[in-house]
């Protein structure tokens, strides 16, 4: 199944699941009830929708530039941009020193591009251009507002099940046990859980969908590949300081920094004559290999935003 009908399939199935729990809580609690939470999570939607962008450049310490002031990363974004069919994005520089990328917004003509200022010391201009190639893949396939929308979803459930709890709490005759709702909400805490779950799958599945659109976009896969490598393991060097200032922000990054130094010795597997970059040699060689992951790292990648490198590295093997 493509990665675009796993994300449309996803956003029907979080559809289904919010359907059915307003047409049961409606029935507990009536709809205005339910009105009244469903209209707080819409506002903070429309919050985050609104304040998003200047709040990610804030807690990234982006400046925007123009092309005098870095050639080298805006003409890059503007030729891919130009293959995209996308209007022009904004371009920063963010002032971290923890090498990554990011894309965000709020629509194609509002998308900004950042790198940071240690990406750039670290990348060579094929494996900056794979890197911006993905960040415009984001911004082609729109999933930012898709991954925006889907975060709906748990947010709407968390409301509603605390609600339910402290209104059994508080109100019915508890020692008759006669009232459910404390026993719905603490269901619906569960159910909560589990569509967070979905919600991080989804994200995961849009980072396969970049990579698949940097390459369809001229990047070779070696080159994003050895990116990502060179992304792991100069996150894994960052201090805990600066990986603890973006903690809240990482889904926008190319790679999760918090998995990094998980994730460096599985990677120096695929760097056979340790040169620091994976080849295509190494990369085709991979292709035929299969990925045995233990029962911690598929539990780090079900509760992460991104999948685990060692996966996504072998999904970049069978593309090109």
């Amino acid at each position: 199944m493509s990665l675009q009908m796993r994300m449309y399939l996803l956003v029907a199935l979080l559809f289904g699941v919010l359907y059915l729990i307003v047409l049961a809580v409606g029935r507990i609690i009536g709809v205005s009830s339910f009105a009244v939470y469903g209209f707080i999570a819409l506002g903070l939607v429309v919050l985050q929708y609104l304040l998003g962008p200047a709040l990610v450049s804030l807690t990234m310490r982006v400046k925007y530039i123009a092309e005098k002031d870095n050639p080298r990363v805006y003409g890059m974004v503007k030729e891919l941009a130009g293959a995209a069919r996308l209007p022009m994005p904004k371009v920063g520089i963010s002032a971290l020193d923890m090498p990554n990328a990011f894309a965000f917004g709020r629509t194609q003509g509002d998308a900004r591009v950042c790198v940071t200022e240690g990406i750039l010391r670290l990348l060579k201009d094929d494996e900056l251009r794979a890197v911006l190639a993905h960040e415009i893949s984001h911004i082609k396939h729109r999933d930012m507002a898709i991954i925006t929308l889907l975060s709906i979803f748990p947010m709407i459930i968390y409301y509603v099940a605390t609600s339910l709890m402290w209104s059994g709490f508080l109100g019915g005759d508890r020692r008759q046990g006669n009232n459910p709702l404390p026993l719905i909400g603490l269901g619906l805490l569960i159910l909560h859980f589990f569509v967070q779950l979905l919600v991080l799958y989804g994200s995961r599945i849009r980072e396969y969908y970049a990579d698949s659109g940097a390459v369809q976009l001229g990047s070779q896969p070696q080159h994003l590949a050895t990116a990502l490598y060179k992304l792991v393991v100069g996150t894994a060097r960052t201090p805990a300081a600066e990986l603890k200032r973006v903690e809240g922000a990482k889904a926008f990054f190319v790679n999760d920094p918090g998995r990094a130094l998980f994730e460096v010795r599985e990677l120096k597997e695929i760097d056979q004559n340790m040169s620091g970059t994976i080849d295509a040699g190494e990369l085709m060689a991979l292709r035929s290999k299969k990925v045995n992951l233990g029962a911690g790292h598929r539990i780090m990648e079900t509760l992460s935003t991104h999948p685990n490198m060692l996966k996504r590295i072998k999904h970049l093997s069978t593309l090109g």
